[in-house]
This record gives structure tokens, C-alpha cells and sequence, in this order.
């Protein structure tokens, strides 16, 4: 075996391609390529070939198991770079989510004060008349119901009446805009339920609130039942 330094051998080992290709050159008899300063340095170091095969072997472990320290740092740093970049991910996605849903709540909650706010106008605010047309019907009901929900609450009264406020149902006897039955549960907002559509449609409006939430929510029953 030729005679290899224990400090080159350390050094050749470091820097060959794979541990698989140095242990190969050492057990062949090939002679490492040791780093000019290192051999400049070694001539009066112990030889490898000087020591027992079982010291030999002991340096060779030692130079391999270097090798395999520094790729499982490397790993490590490479895990640890992977893992921040997908908590900075899902950190990412959890602001988005939260972001939508109180876009979401402020939507809702500005709603409900729309419609809080035309629920409470008084169908007195509306000028008497004997007797109404559809379009003078539908303006009461776009002043009276929040933006976001009249055309869920147009879907509903298109359905029940046509926008008839003197609509009558033969065989049941449900009255009025939204077919109310009994058509007198609408004296509660107004004794004149029979002839003012603005009161009609606060009983709709303070129904479909009570009853479903809003219109919208109405109008998703009305679709799926075919009654609200």
C-alpha cells in the first residue's frame, strides 16, 4: 500500500467526490490527491500506512463520519429554510381567510342597519291615495327595503302577487302583496293593512326579517319550498 499521511488522507478525503470513492481509492492502493499546503506541511506527519489497521480504519470512520456531519447540517439548514417558508405560507392564507370573513361580518352587519333603518320608516310617511300602481308600489318598496335585499324581496312579492296589494287568494283567502293569511295578522303595523301597500310592505319586510333574517334568506326558502 502506498504510504499516504494521516493529515493528507484527512485532507483528500474532505474534498473527493463521494466517501463511497475514497474509502475505494485508499483500500486499492490509489494515491489521494492531498492539498499542496497540506503535503508542504505533513512530511514529518505520522504515516497512514505507518499506524495498525485498526487506527487506520479509526481515521478513515473519522474522516467519513466529518463528511456525513456536514451534509446533515446542510439538510438540517435546507428542512429548517422549508419549513419557515411554509409557515410564512400558511400565515399568509390565515390573513386572507380572516381578512374575507370581517369583510364579510362589516357586509352583514351593514346591512342589517340598512334594513333596521328602512324597516323603521312609518308607511304613514307615504301619501294616501285610492288606489296605487305597480311602479308607485315598487318605489315605496325600494325606500323602505336596504338596497342589497330588494331584489330578493321583488323575487318574493313577483311570486306571491304581481305586485297586486288587493291580490286575493280564492280557495285560501291569503291577501295583499305578499298573500298574508289571514290577510288581518297585517293590522299589526297599520288597521288600513286592506288599502295601503306601505304597510304591506312593512309586515313583509318585518316577516321575512323575523322569520328568515332578511329577504335574501326569504327568497333562498321561497326557492327551495316554493312558500316562505
Amino acid at each position: 500500500m502506498s504510504r499516504i499521511s494521516v493529515r493528507g488522507f484527512a485532507v483528500a478525503s474532505a474534498t473527493a467526490v463521494t466517501a463511497v470513492g475514497s474509502v475505494v481509492g485508499v483500500a486499492s492502493g490509489s494515491v489521494a490527491q492531498p492539498n499542496n499546503d497540506a503535503e508542504a506541511t505533513a512530511a514529518d506527519t505520522t504515516l497512514l500506512a505507518d499506524l495498525p489497521a485498526g487506527e487506520q480504519a479509526q481515521v478513515q470512520t473519522a474522516s467519513l463520519t466529518q463528511q456525513a456531519d456536514a451534509v446533515a447540517i446542510q439538510a438540517d439548514a435546507s428542512a429548517k429554510k422549508d419549513a419557515e417558508q411554509a409557515a410564512r405560507v400558511a400565515a399568509a392564507k390565515t390573513a386572507e381567510a380572516k381578512k374575507a370573513e370581517a369583510e364579510k361580518a362589516a357586509k352583514e352587519a351593514k346591512e342589517r342597519a340598512q334594513a333596521k333603518e328602512a324597516a323603521s320608516r312609518s308607511s304613514s310617511s307615504f301619501p294616501v291615495q285610492s288606489s296605487y300602481t305597480v311602479a308607485q308600489i315598487q318605489a315605496m318598496a325600494q325606500q323602505m327595503v336596504a338596497s342589497g335585499q330588494y331584489q330578493c324581496f321583488s323575487n318574493i312579492v313577483d311570486h306571491e302577487s304581481s305586485w297586486n296589494y288587493q291580490a286575493v287568494n280564492a280557495s285560501s283567502g291569503a291577501y295583499g302583496l305578499f298573500q298574508a293569511l289571514p290577510g288581518s295578522k297585517m293590522s299589526s303595523v297599520g288597521a288600513d293593512w286592506q288599502t295601503n301597500p306601505a304597510t304591506q310592505i312593512k309586515w313583509g319586510l318585518n316577516y321575512m326579517n323575523s322569520r328568515y333574517g332578511s329577504p335574501c334568506e326569504a327568497w333562498s326558502f321561497w326557492q327551495a319550498n316554493h312558500w316562505y
